[in-house]
């Protein structure tokens, strides 16, 4: 297994480092390139927050029905959990 793990943790740094690198580029570098081929590769400008916002909001969604869950789990087990 811990050659699977250390796979994984490679993919998940070369994926994430990618997109850093993407992004990065995208909004630091590329405004100051006028007319060049290399802005057929990106989205508009107005993606570059858009896309934060979104990925921001949906994590924050995804976190707060989680933390949801585990309460409601954590209370029905109280409730079950009487002893005399």
């Amino acid at each position: 297994m811990e050659l699977a793990d250390k796979a994984v943790g490679f993919l998940l740094s070369v994926v994430s480092l990618s997109i850093f690198t993407y992004y990065t580029f995208w909004v630091i570098i590329l405004p100051f390139v006028d007319d060049h081929f290399i802005h057929k590769y990106f989205l508009p400008q107005e993606f570059t927050i858009l896309i934060p916002v979104l990925a921001g909001v949906a994590i924050l969604c995804f976190l707060s029905v989680f933390v949801g869950f585990v309460m409601l789990k954590s209370k029905k087990k109280k409730a079950y959990d009487i002893s005399f």
